[in-house]
């Protein structure tokens, strides 16, 4: 029986004997499983060399692989029947078919998920058995800070693959920040001419005294987020942008002084900043400045459109760490609270929030944020991120708001992996494999009804400290396998989960994230060159909080 598929399986039933594929085995891709078909037989072919001939009927795939829909099956759920017929993988929806040819690519071994054969005599075989699977969660994110360190577009792109591998559906792109401004609006052009470079970058934490100073930036064409969005849709993700507002913008306002509160500052002298933390410098509350940004979501809905998915509509508008003190010092924004009758600057920010809240729904989209937009209160179709702890996501669900979650203290995948000395550039609490492994994204004290306003979870990679693929891929794996089981495996409670389990199997899935060139923290500990001796992080001592 296989014993290595990551995540977990709901049921395998062990047969006997294997299903052989040669020259001669065909794909039939069903009605509603062609784009299934396209991707699968583009990888086997690649990586087994063998010619995979599309077949027009399902006996002609005797001996082959054949993928078609299932009455049966619910959404993303999948059946997999190897047997002496062979290979066949159903799905309830062509989502599911896709998951279900991710688990084949898994029983196929490590070699599987290479771009070229390696070995021209090799035995392509699968064990006869029937797999029956359907996720736990329906949100099984992860999300890319693409704004402090700049990804190129292929890099998104091969995170989506390694997305897909793991059976996760949902790519939350944090497109802006203080540090870069990521995306192309043509009415503002400035915002990636000016927005998108800033001249030297802080190492390691704000603390540490090291500089790179090589300018840093780049943004994505509007054509290079439809290509985004249509490999994703490919692979049945959905991508999620996120324009952060009203915080974390001093990028926009560098571009763009009049978006900043400039009777309290001088904004015309602000650049794009190059250094970490939770910046002072924030939009001003009046109505030029949603008008602007009315412009830039007009833009970014034409990029992701509300039917590639079933998150689709969502657009992420960040609401987090906005300090109010250029705000307690603005005559203009005192005079904005008066006019609005509102009592204070927290409520300054719901009404700002609120506005978009109610401008996304006119236009048939949903709005999340983070925690902090609790706040004053959402309009009913708004869901909410809860990043602080799972304190926000019960509140979202006690008032009826659907959560995803994601607390820092658990599912944050910059904090450090272990405590020792070589960890590069150690930030947050000790955050291990097992640990991850252990989250429980529904809060025990949410009741029944409440629970089913969670849609799942992600985890978070936030790229302060994380210059390149290599150290993205070093803090997100093997960290993101474990957070892939959780959100689609059915597992027991947290005390109670199989982690040596989970270990062997990941024994296993080394290979296969090797062959998929992923330079993930070795069990053992980073790699001499995965190291970063010297660079000041923030470690933080003793267990994280329950929050």
């Amino acid at each position: 029986m296989p014993t290595s598929l990551i995540p977990a399986p709901r049921g395998v039933v062990a047969g006997t004997g294997e299903t052989r594929l040669t020259e001669a085995s065909r794909l039939y891709a069903g009605a509603g499983t062609e784009g299934v078909g396209r991707w699968l037989g583009g990888v086997l072919r690649a990586a087994t060399g063998l010619p995979w001939r599309e077949a027009g009927e399902p006996a002609q795939a005797r001996d082959g692989v054949r993928l078609s829909l299932a009455a049966d099956l619910g959404p993303e759920a999948y059946r997999l029947v190897s047997d002496a017929a062979g290979v066949l993988v159903e799905g309830g929806d062509a989502a599911g078919v896709l998951y279900g040819a991710q688990t084949l690519r898994q029983l196929l071994g490590a070699d599987a998920f290479r771009r070229a054969p390696v070995r021209r005599d090799r035995a392509w075989t699968v064990p006869h058995l029937t797999v029956e699977d359907a996720p736990r969660f329906r949100w099984r994110g992860l999300m890319l800070d693409v704004a402090r360190h700049f990804m190129p577009k292929e890099g998104v792109l091969r995170y989506l693959d390694l997305m897909s591998a793991h059976k996760l559906n949902v790519l939350h792109l944090h497109l802006t920040d203080d540090q870069g401004w990521r995306v192309e609006i043509k009415r503002y052009p400035r915002l990636t001419e000016t927005g998108s470079w800033r001249a030297r970058t802080k190492i390691g934490h704000r603390a540490s005294p090291l500089w790179d100073d090589r300018p840093h930036g780049g943004f994505y064409t509007q054509d290079d987020l439809r290509e985004i969005v249509a490999y994703a849709a490919e692979r049945h993700i959905c991508v999620v942008p996120e324009i952060d507002v009203p915080g974390h913008s001093q990028a926009a306002i560098a571009a763009y002084p009049e978006l900043g509160n400039s009777d309290v500052v001088d904004t015309a002298a602000l650049t794009v900043w190059d250094t970490w933390g939770i910046n002072p410098n924030v939009l001003a509350p009046t109505e030029d400045t949603l008008r602007f940004y009315e412009g830039v979501l007009e833009e970014l809905l034409e990029l992701f459109p509300a039917d590639a998915g079933p998150f689709s509509p969502f657009v992420h508008i960040g609401g987090d760490e906005c300090v109010k003190d250029q705000w307690r010092e603005s005559r203009t924004a005192r005079e904005q609270i008066a006019r609005l009758g509102l009592a204070d600057e927290d409520a300054l920010q719901s009404w700002f929030i609120g506005h978009f809240d109610r401008w996304l729904a006119e236009r048939g989209r949903r709005l999340i944020g983070w925690d902090e937009i609790l706040q004053g209160g959402l309009a009913p179709g708004a869901a909410v991120s809860s990043w602080r702890g799972y304190a926000g996501g019960v509140t979202a669900a006690r008032a009826g708001h659907d959560v995803v979650m994601c607390p820092e203290q658990q599912v944050y995948l910059d904090h450090r992996q272990d405590a020792g000395p070589d960890e590069p550039v150690p930030i947050g609490y000790v955050r291990t494999l097992e640990d991850v492994y252990r989250f429980d994204p529904v809060p025990a004290e949410l009741t029944p009804e409440e629970r089913q306003r969670v849609l799942g979870t992600q985890a978070n990679v936030w790229t302060e400290v994380m210059e390149d693929q290599g150290r993205v891929d070093y803090q997100t794996f093997p960290r993101l396998a474990a957070l892939a089981e959780v959100a689609w495996s059915e597992l027991p409670a947290p005390a109670d989960r199989d982690f040596p389990g989970f270990e062997r199997r990941m024994t296993e899935h080394y290979r296969r994230l090797d062959a998929l060139g992923v330079a993930y923290r070795p069990p053992g500990g980073p790699r001499p060159w995965q190291r970063r001796p010297g660079v000041l992080g923030r470690p933080i001592d003793g267990p994280p909080p329950a929050l």
